[in-house]
């Protein structure tokens, strides 16, 4: 809508890209926080709360009255800040809201059968749930590969151009990418708060880095690849703006859970930034604590497996840190520290040092 104002009725100030993130982010902060309460209450009235599953830590046992499938809320938020702000001719937008809407799908429908089921295994089975994440990857893959003018090749940090063409074999890449994604946030909601911030983190990072991809001044400067992606950072603050409401509820101690619907789709579209802007190497220092959380699981299972030995006292890693007695919220803050610094030295990495 705003891009309309600014073509039809020469409203130049929403033009920019800039301008139209801000605004994004503010609508999407505020549709949270004003429908937010409101779920919790609906959802504390019908029961609709947090499943624990019985493998977690004695602690946990008091969350299992707190509302979860918060994800709903801001997922919806960031959608109709989007459809307010973006150009709607980008492909590349289209594709965001389309990864977006594909996975919060999937993971609304986890969260409704273990809610309906009061069980924290209940939902998809796994295979089950990995089968739809990768048909959605596909289509989005696909998408991108069929409708755009973007290219499939491989960049790599500190270097100035790129490595490999992948040809075909990219969308089998960008389905892995976003699988692995989304999945890795999705183990690292176990704590209050702790995949929210460093989902922010992350967002501001590709942010960034997108807005300089759509630039063809300012990404010819900084001898990064350019391709029109800018509109795409439109909806990564929208959901930054989203997530910082939902965070006003989630913190310690959380009144409200996102649940899959929204740490699924969160990693799928941080998979989906990677991939347009052409960061898919730098995204695990963007994510860092999403890979470190993931390489806990893997290490314990494949342990266990061969050795029969656990490498942890419980994974994912956040879990190890609470059986040796660490508060929550220590645990928390330094994983958000930890966040923040990897990000910054992403964007030294991405900006500057090629």
């Amino acid at each position: 809508m705003l891009y309309w104002l600014h073509q039809y009725l020469d409203i130049n100030l929403f033009g920019y890209i800039t301008i139209r993130a801000g605004v994004a982010f503010f609508l999407a902060l505020s549709f949270t926080l004003f429908l937010l309460p409101r779920f919790i209450a609906w959802a504390k009235k019908t029961s609709n709360v947090q499943p624990i599953n019985s493998l977690a830590p004695q602690s946990h046992l008091i969350k299992e009255k707190t509302p979860t499938m918060g994800g709903i809320v801001f997922i919806f938020a960031t959608i109709l800040a989007s459809l307010l702000t973006i150009k709607f001719s980008n492909v590349f937008a289209v594709g965001a809201l389309l990864t977006i809407v594909l996975f919060s799908i999937i993971g609304f429908y986890d969260d409704f059968a273990k809610i309906k089921k009061a069980q924290n295994l209940a939902g998809f089975k796994a295979r089950t749930k990995l089968m739809l994440q990768i048909f959605s990857a596909l289509v989005v893959s696909f998408y991108l590969y069929s409708f755009s003018d973007f290219n499939t090749e491989l960049y790599v940090p500190f270097i100035k151009t790129p490595v490999v063409d992948m040809g075909i074999i990219s969308i089998a890449f960008w389905v892995l990418v976003m699988i692995a994604t989304s999945n890795a946030v999705n183990l690292t909601d176990g704590l209050d708060g702790l995949a929210t911030v460093p989902s922010i983190t992350a967002l501001a990072s590709f942010s960034v880095i997108i807005y300089i991809t759509g630039n063809v001044i300012i990404s010819s400067y900084l001898l990064m690849p350019h391709f029109n992606v800018g509109e795409v950072a439109i909806v990564a603050t929208a959901l930054m703006g989203a997530l910082t409401g939902f965070l006003w509820y989630n913190c310690h101690p959380a009144e409200v859970f996102m649940g899959d619907s929204g740490s699924l789709t969160i990693g799928a579209f941080l998979g989906y930034l990677s991939v347009i802007s052409k960061s898919e190497i730098l995204l695990l220092l963007i994510g860092s604590i999403f890979v470190i959380e993931t390489l806990s699981v893997i290490l314990q299972v494949g342990s266990f497996k061969l050795y029969k030995k656990r490498v942890f006292l419980m994974a994912p890693i956040h879990h190890h840190f609470e059986m040796k007695n660490w508060a929550e919220n220590k645990i928390i803050v330094r994983f958000w520290i930890v966040s923040v610094l990897s990000n910054i030295i992403a964007l030294i990495i991405s900006l500057k040092i090629r």
